[in-house]
């Protein structure tokens, strides 16, 4: 496997579910288009080809990871923005109703999108509440469609605790009601297989910089016949949907993070969780009885590590252990010291809320690093309680 340059002499990355390094491999097929291949994709002479060829082959790379038809992915410039696409975009071309179902513990891109349509154009939108584990039950979608209901958007995993969501009998509800179905897998994909068609979506969401490809990209799965209003209008380009000059470098990324993801999955799934496994269990071994996960100890990412620790608070652990760099909660909500909404809404308490990391491992990830950040988070958490007062 080829070296990451940026993580070369710096602190332990355990930050990977906020953004990946982009792979070196990545770089190395973007280049071309960044300094030879500048032709625009929509000009039909010998420079316009060969940018085009770039981007029919990156939507051919990402479609068979996703297992769908290169026809079925749209570019996009960011997952937000596939998102927006995706619920925007279905709830206003559809005529026969204004609900949409979702759940609480939803990224923002998809929260805010939700409440924008509510905002803008009268939708009604219900939020489900999460179990302990960060998941939602089937059966309360089931008991929240009504006759006005056209979109169900549900995570398949969430960014923070790495839970994974029914999503393949929360689809097949859906459907039985002739429901739409939107899944945001930005975290998922490249991580566990993502397969469209065995999800049973209508939508599904990528995002390229948490697969190992730059920020500023990424796709949207769109069933084929599936109608969109559109994000952007323009001139026409992804099929009508998203009008704009391409990006044609950030594409081609895209489609060979894409190659590689596909080529690595089954391999990185088992080392990188028992990375993950390791972690923990030295953690709890170092700070015996008062280590907690949070989210479902099977049902999730095999890179994920959420864990609160009794007796301190996240944010304080990362501030004094520099060699780590790593998160308490959503990247979105860096600088903030409430607890995460997320982990509120699975019903922890205040408390353990704050005392949470989020120590996510990825393609770089190795036996010694993960060695050492136990030991490290370890000796922080025990220096920041004996230095505690009291009453605290």
């Amino acid at each position: 496997m080829t070296t990451q340059p940026g993580l070369q002499g710096n602190p332990i990355y355990l930050d990977y579910n906020a953004t990946t390094p982009i792979d070196p491999a990545v770089v190395e097929a973007m280049l071309p288009y960044l300094d030879r291949h500048f032709g625009n994709a929509s000009s039909t002479h010998s420079y316009g080809r060969a940018t085009r060829q770039g981007i029919d082959t990156a939507r051919e790379q990402v479609a068979q990871l996703l297992n769908c038809a290169s026809s079925e992915v749209i570019f996009t410039g960011c997952g937000s923005e596939s998102d927006t696409l995706a619920i925007r975009g279905a709830a206003l071309a559809q005529q026969r109703g204004n609900h949409i179902i979702t759940q609480v513990t939803e990224h923002p891109a998809v929260l805010h999108v939700c409440r924008a349509l509510t905002r803008l154009h009268g939708f009604r939108v219900t939020y489900l509440p999460v179990d302990a584990y960060g998941r939602v039950n089937p059966d309360d979608v089931e008991a929240a469609i009504n006759n006005q209901t056209v979109l169900v958007t549900i995570m398949h995993a969430n960014n923070e605790t790495g839970t994974l969501q029914p999503l393949a009998e929360i689809a097949e509800i859906a459907h039985q009601h002739s429901m739409l179905v939107h899944t945001d897998a930005s975290q998922s994909v490249g991580k566990i297989p993502t397969d469209a068609s065995m999800l049973g979506v209508d939508l599904l969401t990528v995002a390229g910089h948490k697969l190992y490809a730059p920020k500023g990209i990424g796709a949207l799965y769109v069933k084929r016949g599936l109608q969109l209003e559109p994000a952007i209008y323009g001139g026409g380009q992804e099929s009508g949907r998203r009008a704009g000059t391409e990006n044609v470098a950030f594409m081609v990324g895209l489609g060979t993070a894409s190659v590689l993801a596909r080529e690595q999955l089954a391999s990185s799934q088992v080392r990188i969780q028992g990375l993950r496994d390791t972690l923990q269990y030295r953690l709890e071994q170092y700070l015996p009885g008062t280590v907690h996960l949070n989210g479902h100890a099977m049902e999730r990412l095999p890179n994920a590590l959420n864990v609160s620790i009794d007796g301190v608070i996240g944010e304080e652990v990362l501030a004094a252990t520099p060699e780590i760099a790593s998160s308490t909660g959503s990247a979105c909500h860096e600088g903030s010291t409430e607890p995460s909404a997320v982990l509120l809404a699975m019903g922890m308490s205040h408390e353990r809320a704050l005392g949470a990391l989020r120590l996510t491992l990825g393609r770089w990830s190795t036996s010694e690093e993960v060695e050492q950040a136990a030991l490290l988070l370890a000796q922080t958490v025990r220096t920041l309680r004996a230095s505690a007062s009291p009453t605290r």
